[in-house]
């Protein structure tokens, strides 16, 4: 096995989910299989896996997917406990035990609970359990779409500082103009996103684009990544003994630091600047800190804290960063002098909107 020490894999609905619509209990076992072998030999692996509402369907005897959210989220949960059954009985079998994590984007965009995640993945590795995560369906609302468990997995290999992520599917790989498998792709161009092909179905809908992003942005933070077809034989013992299986994504080193990954791909921001000319010189090409004399729009309601989108006159983005005032804030002294501020307001928290410390250029 090559010396891969955290691995996160990714399992798509229909890797797990049979022709007549209800868990592939099989396929399920042979996975579990395959990542307690993995373990046994020292790696840790989180799972993150989709098939909450294909199960829920499947015991409900839907065969389409449910329209209205209300129905989707009931089925969801109904879904998510018979799904963690299986799973934490396939791991017991196998020595190890599972725990179950729920997550919705409010998790990523709220800093101390983003590192909770943290916190938790690592006290359930010390234990050798193994972290079963999936999105909070119940709940959530608008991520509740094919494709959004292709992001959460590459946020969660970031936020675990994983080695590998492994995205499983129903295909084999990116596949080229003929239909042929690329078996390794140096970086996500143009050309590269064009060879997506955004597929749907009644468990889920989404495809090959969200795996690409997924890549992508597992590639900013340093991580392999592996496309594979999750129903092929063995499959993750052959990715983790280093074969030529579906499509690698190389790597380089991380891009950005820890907390500006965080910033530029993990939140949502909640709001956006405009700033002039002058400003985007200043923060895309001298490292400065955003001040108010340099905004000449606010777009958006947020608060102090909250992760904001930095454009340009146009409304091009450029940037992103955290923002010491709120959005009714800024819209009071945008444009105004540092010395200025506190007479616009009545008090002065920084002198930056958003400090170089906590601004990513894109």
């Amino acid at each position: 096995m090559r010396s891969y020490k955290r691995i996160v894999i990714k399992v798509g609905t229909k890797v797990i989910t049979s022709r007549e619509r209800t868990l592939d209990t099989g396929r399920i076992k042979e996975l579990v299989e395959q990542i307690a072998s993995i373990q046994d030999k020292g790696a840790k692996v989180i799972l993150v896996t989709s098939g909450a509402i294909g199960a829920g369907m499947g015991l409900l005897g839907l065969r389409r997917r449910p329209a209205k959210l209300s129905e989707l989220q009931a089925t969801a949960s109904i879904g998510q406990n018979h799904l963690m059954q299986v799973y934490a009985g396939n791991f017991k079998d196998c020595g190890y035990l599972a725990g179950q994590i729920l997550l919705t984007q409010e998790d990523f965009n709220d800093r101390n609970r983003y590192l909770n995640i943290r916190y938790t993945l690592e006290t359930l590795l010390a234990h050798d359990a193994v972290p079963v995560i999936n999105e909070n369906d119940t709940v959530s609302t608008e991520e509740i779409k094919c494709g959004d468990n292709d992001r959460l997995a590459s946020l969660v290999a970031d936020v675990a500082q994983a080695d590998l992520l492994v995205l499983l599917t129903d295909v084999d790989g990116l596949l080229d103009a003929e239909g042929k498998v690329i078996a390794i792709v140096d970086g996500i161009n143009a050309k590269v996103q064009k060879l997506a092909r955004m597929t749907s179905c009644d468990l889920g809908t989404g495809g090959m684009a969200t795996k690409l992003e997924a890549a992508a942005r597992a590639a900013s933070a340093g991580i392999q990544c592996v496309i594979a077809n999750g129903r092929k034989k063995d499959v993750l013992l052959d990715i983790v003994k280093g074969e030529m299986v579906g499509t690698s994504f190389k790597s380089g080193k991380a891009h950005f630091i820890a907390k500006k990954r965080w910033i530029a791909f993990s939140s949502r921001p909640k709001g956006a600047v405009l700033v002039d000319g002058g400003a985007h010189e200043a923060l895309s090409k001298k490292d400065r800190s955003l001040l108010a004399s340099g905004i000449i729009a606010v777009e958006g309601d947020f608060r102090a804290g909250d992760v904001i989108r930095v454009a340009d006159n146009d409304g091009k983005e450029f940037a992103r960063g955290l923002s010491n005032y709120s959005s009714s804030e800024l819209s009071k002294i945008k444009g105004l002098k540092t010395g200025q501020i506190k007479a616009a307001l009545g008090y002065k928290k920084e002198d930056e909107v958003v400090h170089k410390d906590n601004l990513v250029v894109l």
